[in-house]
């Protein structure tokens, strides 16, 4: 499974990039869909690792800790994140990079039918 995401991660970077866009560190509100189409909410908390890679971490729902970690790359318009959500389920998430600076994206989970909808928003 590691090696899919880094696939993933991998593919999303080889897009070429439109103009090159920034991701600033810090908390984002966080709204979205799952894959029923009902709507979450939460915090998601960006820290910036290097120019390009950053760490991730989103809080949703009613948790009060982090509900999923995973690692970020960004290339041009394009936001990627690979993430873990409890012991066995694995994610991956890619967002365009607005001008606005929020990052709109669709998200899935290894085995699970289906995507999900999020949008990031910095605070």
């Amino acid at each position: 499974m590691k090696k899919f995401l880094a696939c993933a991660l991998l593919g999303a970077a080889l897009v070429s990039p439109a103009q090159a866009q920034t991701v600033r560190a810090g908390t984002y509100t966080v709204e979205g869909t799952n894959f029923d189409g009902s709507p979450y909410k939460g915090t998601a908390k960006i820290t910036l690792t290097s120019e390009t890679t950053c760490a991730i971490e989103w809080t949703t729902g009613t948790a009060k800790k982090p509900t999923s970690t995973g690692i970020c790359m960004l290339y041009g318009n394009s936001f990627a994140a690979g993430y873990v959500m409890g012991k066995d389920a694995f994610g991956l998430i890619v967002y365009t990079v607005n001008d606005d600076g929020t990052l709109e994206g669709a998200w899935t989970i290894s085995g699970q039918n289906g995507s999900g909808t999020e949008t990031l928003t910095p605070r």
